[in-house]
């Protein structure tokens, strides 16, 4: 390999960022023939099931096991059960896929009677309960690997044998057929809030995000960016942060996002001067912003707003901010690096300029506001993303190049049967039923976590337990919590992550005075972690491998970037103030909200971002020696607590350290 990064993308490199996004979300079976078209048929009529649901009343006690029927029936059939009997479907994989319908009638065709004897469940009940969570757990396996099911087999274990354990975790233990009971046969376990939001939410909005896909808007926001912002030393990283947010708001994916970008992006960065590393940790942290970007952001932002009780409007309105900080602290580790790196202006050949292509494909930006725009007009979340949808269909016929549907469909022109099956819309309406397999099964996997939480009480010991080892400081209960986040995060997925700490680690906070909006965003922020911690970091690892870096090197790189931002949540938790950056968490509190104090701390959080980033990176109006950088450091962590004291520390040591820099002036040429 050479020193000189040489930009080019090759099909290796790209294969084995692909191998990341299989390790994230799959590596599903490429089948032909029969088989293709039966799965073809089965993921477009799961897509239309959920539209229609979007739209009409299905009762929830009907929704949730009819949607994890259909997620482990095209799991079984998509995702082999190694990597030996990959694209084709085996004997054991019809079983399963059977068996998934089979323990989901049996559910269904129950009715009252069968949740009603959840406490003493009958032979049958305990028999298609155990293997509905064999199933799961198998789900889980070919989804997502071993970690995931390792660790709700824990939880169950720690159900059924907490007798035997130690105090404070002892607990009474429980037996099979009532573990089964809760889990199976109520709305506590398995079908709980995780596969609720899941079926209502995320697979609508997957269905969204793969429309925008097939329409040309993936393309038009990297074309746009790239005309936008190429042409000066810092245009090249300007243009990844700038197409991660429009790429990474409608797809909620960090993998996804990384790996998109980043094969077309590298030999820019590579152009302008990027080291290997330095440019995998940037399309990361830019891949990275996906998950907390509006209008989607991730899959666990849904479960926010079912855990809380509130809208997913309020969920968006709390992210804006710490969005807003989360790209201020790339930009400016952006602008520092074309400093630090000593990069030149580089003329880029644009696809196009800015206004020809807003002239021809303006409607993009429509697809992608619309969702907000019909919440802000009081449609429901699910009404919401159903309608945007409906508009993102709608809208790609003004271009016959984005059209879902080809314009000779309509006129006539040759058979209408095999142009409509092989149409961008069908392509859509499969994609995004499959786009939701692994998110559903991890969902399905995080109810038996919670409803072995809740069975057992393990989310108050657990509370306690943090509480005692901070000794009843806010500032250490904190810290514990993001430890502990940040911790389960190296082993799962984000929405794991975030179901497995709001039921075990939320209270502790909550029990300290913190509210609960803040102690879930503070939690969420903490396993979006999980996507640029090793061993599980998906993200810098696929970068790498698009850039020829080294894996853990990208992977420092990425959290240089990204670091700055992610202890902007100790601000939301440490001090009422600090909640401003979460506009309050509803808009009725909005409304009343003192507008100066939000704009006070969102500007101190901004400063103290920047001193982060200049901290982090050596680096100001220039190079910084280890007293200037301490000092950057230090202020940074200082306006990071929201208190006067603190603020005015932080701010006097910025004042400080640049007029340090400033003084010093230029070096006398020898």
């Amino acid at each position: 390999m050479s020193a000189e990064p040489s930009g080019v993308v090759s099909d290796e490199a790209l294969s084995r960022a692909q191998e990341f996004i299989e390790e994230e979300e799959g590596a599903a079976n490429k089948l032909a023939g029969w088989r293709a078209v039966f799965i073809t048929a089965c993921a477009v009529a799961m897509s239309a099931f959920h539209l229609y649901a979007a739209y009409a009343i299905v009762p929830t006690q009907t929704l949730r096991p009819l949607h994890v029927a259909m997620v482990l029936f095209l799991t079984f059939l998509l995702f082999p059960v190694s990597k030996a009997f990959r694209h084709r479907i085996m004997w054991w994989d019809l079983i399963a896929a059977l068996l998934s319908i089979a323990v989901v009638m049996w559910v269904i065709l129950g009715g009252d009677d069968f949740t009603d004897r959840n406490t003493t469940p009958n032979g049958w009940d305990i028999f298609f309960g155990v293997t509905l969570i064999v199933l799961v757990l198998e789900a889980m396996r070919r989804t997502t690997g071993w970690i995931m099911p390792a660790i709700t087999s824990v939880f169950v274990l720690y159900a059924l044998f907490g007798a035997y354990l130690p105090n404070p975790w002892t607990h009474k233990g429980y037996e099979v057929g009532r573990l089964v009971g809760h889990l199976y046969m109520t709305l506590e376990g398995i079908f709980g809030v995780a596969v609720d939001v899941s079926s209502s939410l995320i697979i609508l909005f997957t269905i969204f995000g793969a429309f925008l896909q097939y329409s040309g808007a993936g393309k038009f926001y990297i074309d746009f960016s790239f005309s936008a912002m190429g042409g000066k030393p810092t245009g090249a990283g300007r243009t990844v942060v700038l197409a991660s947010f429009l790429l990474g708001g409608p797809s909620g994916s960090g993998v996804a996002t990384t790996v998109t970008l980043g094969s077309v992006a590298w030999p820019m960065l590579a152009k302008v001067g990027y080291e290997r590393n330095a440019a995998g940790g940037l399309l990361a942290a830019g891949g990275l912003g996906a998950i907390i970007s509006p209008p989607v952001l991730g899959a666990a932002a849904f479960l926010i707003a079912e855990f809380l009780k509130i809208s997913y409007l309020d969920v968006l309105l709390m992210a804006c901010i710490p969005t807003l900080l989360f790209y201020l602290a790339l930009f400016l580790m952006v602008e520092i690096d074309a400093r630090k790196y000593g990069m030149g202006n580089t003329v880029f050949e644009k696809v196009d300029t800015v206004w020809n292509l807003t002239r021809r494909y303006w409607f993009h930006f429509l697809s992608l506001i619309s969702i907000v725009v019909f919440m802000m007009w009081g449609f429901s979340p699910v009404l919401s993303v159903f309608w945007a949808t409906v508009v993102s269909a709608v809208a790609s016929f003004l271009r016959p190049e984005c059209s879902l549907i080809p314009y000779d469909v309509f006129r006539g022109r040759g058979p209408f049967v095999p142009k409509l099956w092989n149409s961008g819309f069908i392509k859509a309406m499969e994609g995004g039923s499959i786009g939701v397999l692994n998110v559903a099964a991890t969902c399905a996997g995080a109810g038996i976590i919670v409803g072995v939480v809740t069975l057992t009480g393990l989310g108050l010991k657990f509370s306690s337990i943090v509480i005692d080892m901070a000794h009843g400081s806010l500032l250490l209960t904190a810290i514990y919590t993001s430890l502990v986040v940040w911790i389960v995060g190296l082993a799962v997925p984000v929405t794991a992550s975030y179901i497995i700490c709001a039921v075990i680690a939320a209270p502790a906070l909550i029990k300290l005075g913190v509210p609960d909006f803040a102690a879930h965003m503070f939690i969420f922020y903490y396993a979006v972690l999980s996507e640029v911690s090793p061993p599980t970091a998906l993200s810098p690892f696929a970068a790498a491998a698009i850039t020829g870096g080294d894996p853990y090197r990208t992977t420092m790189q990425c959290w240089k970037y990204t670091v700055p931002a992610f202890l902007v949540p100790f601000m939301f938790v440490l001090d009422p103030s600090g909640q401003g950056l979460l506009l309050m968490g509803s808009t009725k509190a909005l409304a009343a909200a003192n507008w100066w104090s939000i704009a006070e701390v969102t500007i101190t959080a901004a400063i103290g971002v920047a001193a982060l980033a200049a901290g982090f990176q050596g680096w100001a109006l220039k190079k910084a020696t280890p007293f200037e950088r301490g000092m950057f450091l230090a202020a940074g962590f200082a306006l990071v607590y929201p208190t006067v004291t603190a603020d005015l520390v932080g701010i006097g040591l910025v004042v400080a350290a640049l007029a340090m820099q400033y003084l010093r002036g230029r070096p006398v040429a020898a």
